[in-house]
């Protein structure tokens, strides 16, 4: 399987994604439905918290990938849905919201601003495609 991370020469190479993330080869495909700030009993966790949603969603990602047989590594798109859009990038420069991506590689991405979620409690929810060698 070869991963190639692309920012065109004339587009800005934004620190955060990375504007084309092409994948060929043999390859499984993972698909992460959209992921909410919730405990194992779909309770909502730091309710009116942006970061704190976030690293819960975060979290649960990382169960998922973990499920499927993939790592942070093996995401190559996400898409993020947030009430407030300012309020959830302030919440990501935190220090304690990095460390999910590799830097030098991170996936494509859409960040979305909405009015509202499943529950009017959720700031923010995360859905995730990650590529993984074929069985």
């Amino acid at each position: 399987m070869r991963r190639e991370h692309i920012n065109p020469d004339g587009l800005f190479q934004h620190p955060s994604f990375t504007r084309i993330v092409s994948v060929s080869g043999a390859m499984r495909l993972i698909f992460i439905s959209g992921q909410t700030p919730t405990d194992e009993n779909y309770k909502v966790v730091a309710e009116g918290d942006y970061a704190g949603q976030y690293r819960q969603v975060m979290d649960n990602l990382g169960v998922q990938l973990r499920a499927a047989g993939a790592t942070w590594d093996d995401v190559v798109y996400r898409r993020i849905f947030t009430l407030d859009v300012d309020a959830l990038i302030a919440a990501l420069r935190a220090p304690e919201a990095r460390g999910y991506w590799n830097a030098e590689t991170p996936p494509g991405s859409t960040l979305v601003g909405v009015t509202r979620l499943s529950d009017p409690a959720f700031l923010v929810e995360i859905d995730l495609q990650a590529i993984v060698a074929a069985d």
